[in-house]
């Protein structure tokens, strides 16, 4: 049923509006009354909330507390719940790093107990440690390592030198000769396992390397020079220096056969070098690194003061290194 303009005058009286009758129109007292509705509800919307009644009366500080105590409460929630889960997967620790000498095999841990660090030995008893500490099942080759005072970046110190070993290398070398023919004649007299003169040429072409070492006489350098690329990083480059670029091929000859090495310092300032095998024996094998020494001492450069060799070691293939005193 619609309202009439007295249940508007009842309504709007009820809501606390005293100054109306019935000379207010129907739309003025529906306006009255949606204006008075909003400020009753405000009246009625009191704090029914006990937690919000609490802060509204005791302030800021208990709003704190309040919070406080809330968080204190889930904490001990979460502690409860995850007594309740399953222990998670222990990871296993990080692996212990070992020393070089741990990650070493037994019998080379054993043999090395040979070796005090703590002594100074002289190069023969370097050299039957050497021989007494080697590994392997083969005839290991046994070497010298010397350090020097030397920059190899200056001309005068970049040291390089051959020597023939009085008791040999313990190698069977493959030695070729490029020179004329007169001089082929002479290089396989003399013991050479190839020589030629242009048919060599041909081998070099095909990329045929069956040799150790190469001897060229000087005028056939010019034809060979072409071939800096394929000879020169496998060592095998013919230079006056080493004795391989002569005109007495068959001395050349005889002394690659008959034990001739070549050495030189690395970018570090370190000659290594083979001086025979472990079958040769400790005495055989003295003899030859004196030579050695020997020839390293003759080639100190004018240009180095103070002490020229710094440190000396000796190891065999795959064994321990020895330092010792010259």
């Amino acid at each position: 049923m619609a309202e009439t303009k007295a249940d508007l005058i009842i309504k709007a009286k009820e809501l606390g509006i005293v100054h109306v009758n019935t000379s207010n129109t129907m739309a003025e007292l529906r306006e009255l009354i949606a204006q008075a509705e909003p400020n009753k509800h405000d009246k009625e919307a009191l704090p029914t909330d006990e937690h919000e009644a609490v802060v509204a009366k005791a302030g800021k500080r208990s709003a704190k507390a309040l919070a406080e105590a809330e968080e204190k409460v889930a904490k001990e929630a979460r502690k409860a719940e995850s007594a309740e889960l399953p222990d998670p997967i222990k990871k296993n620790p990080a692996p212990k790093t070992r020393t070089r000498l741990e990650r070493r095999g037994k019998k080379y841990r054993e043999l090395v107990k040979l070796i005090d660090n703590n002594q100074t030995y002289n190069l023969a008893q370097a050299l039957e440690l050497a021989c007494k500490t080697s590994t392997v099942k083969f005839d290991a080759s046994v070497e010298l390592h010397i350090r020097l005072n030397v920059d190899p970046k200056h001309a005068d110190q970049n040291i390089r030198d051959s020597i023939v070993l009085p008791e040999g290398t313990g190698k069977t070398l493959r030695v070729a000769v490029f020179a004329d023919e007169a001089d082929v004649k002479k290089a396989l007299t003399a013991g050479a396992d190839i020589a030629g003169s242009d048919e060599f040429l041909q081998q070099l072409d095909k990329e045929e390397i069956n040799f150790d070492v190469l001897v060229a006489t000087p005028p056939m350098m010019v034809k060979l020079s072409k071939y800096a690329r394929l000879l020169g990083p496998k060592g095998l480059m013919p230079n006056p220096k080493s004795g391989t670029v002569t005109t007495d091929v068959a001395k050349a000859v005889k002394e690659s056969k008959g034990g001739k090495v070549e050495y030189r310092v690395d970018e570090s300032g370190i000659v290594h070098i083979g001086i025979g095998k472990v079958s040769f024996g400790a005495a055989k094998l003295n003899v030859n690194a004196k030579a050695v020494i020997e020839s390293v001492q003759n080639n100190k450069p004018s240009s180095v003061k103070g002490v020229y060799v710094l440190s000396c070691f000796t190891t065999t293939t795959m064994g321990p290194s020895i330092k010792f005193e010259m």
